[in-house]
C-alpha cells in the first residue's frame, strides 16, 4: 500500500480478498485496508447476472464492518449465451471452459458499489462496467498449454487478461480496461474524487 496524499480522507476499505483488485486499487496511490468479506456468491434462483454482480458488490461492501469509511466492494461474472461462467477451479474445467469460448465472444459484467459508512442513510455509489472479450479461433494444444503455464483456476472464464491470457484474444471492447481485471478504475476514480479524496 501507498502513502495517501490526503490526510484528511476518510479511511478507505477494499471488501476483497482478491490481489488483482488490491493491485488495481493501489495504481490510484491511496492508502487503504484490504478485507476479505464473508459473502456467500451463490446465486439467487432466476437471478439474472448483472443482479447478481451488482447485489454482491453491495453485499461485499456491507460485509465489512468499518465506521467513518468508504468502502468498495466488486464482483465479476463472466457470460457466454447468457450462462455464467464460473471459476473453473481445475485444470480440467479451465481447459473446458476456452474450449467453449474458441472463437467466441464473452461478456463479463463487473458491479461496484462505494459505500461511505459516514453517512448511514446515503444510498450507495454503483456501478455496472460490462466489458465483451472475443476469443481467436484456439486449437486444443494451445489452450492445454495456456492453461499450463497461467493456471487460471480462480479467474471467471478460466483466463487471466492481464497475463498471457491476452494472447488467446482477437478483441476486446471496453470503456474501461481496467474493468476485465476487476475493478474499473475509470469511474472509481471519480467517484471517490467526489467523496473527498485526493487522487491529483
Amino acid at each position: 500500500m501507498t502513502a495517501n496524499p490526503n490526510a484528511d480522507s476518510p479511511g478507505l476499505v477494499l471488501a476483497s480478498g482478491s490481489a488483482y483488485r488490491r493491485g488495481l486499487l493501489e495504481r490510484l496511490g491511496l492508502s487503504f485496508e484490504a478485507i476479505s468479506p464473508n459473502v456467500d456468491e451463490s446465486p439467487g434462483t432466476g437471478e439474472e447476472p448483472a443482479e447478481l454482480v451488482t447485489r454482491l458488490a453491495i453485499e461485499k461492501a456491507r460485509a465489512v464492518d468499518r465506521p467513518d469509511s468508504v468502502i468498495i466492494g466488486s464482483d465479476q461474472v463472466a457470460t457466454l449465451d447468457g450462462q455464467i461462467l464460473g471459476k473453473p477451479g481445475s485444470v480440467e474445467n479451465a481447459v473446458a471452459a476456452l474450449t467453449r469460448c474458441s472463437g467466441r465472444s464473452v461478456e463479463f459484467m463487473t458491479g461496484v458499489c462505494v459505500l461511505d459508512t459516514r453517512a448511514p442513510r446515503a444510498e450507495p455509489a454503483l456501478h455496472m462496467d460490462i466489458t465483451r472479450v472475443t476469443f481467436r479461433p484456439l486449437h486444443r494444444e494451445e489452450i492445454e498449454r495456456y492453461v499450463s503455464r497461467d493456471l487460471p483456476l480462480d479467474c471467471a472464464g478460466g483466463f487471466r487478461s492481464e497475463g498471457l491470457g491476452i494472447a488467446l484474444f482477437e478483441r476486446i471492447d471496453s470503456q474501461d480496461p481496467t474493468g476485465l481485471i476487476g475493478l474499473p478504475l475509470i469511474w472509481l476514480s471519480k467517484t471517490l474524487i467526489q467523496l473527498g479524496f485526493e487522487i491529483l
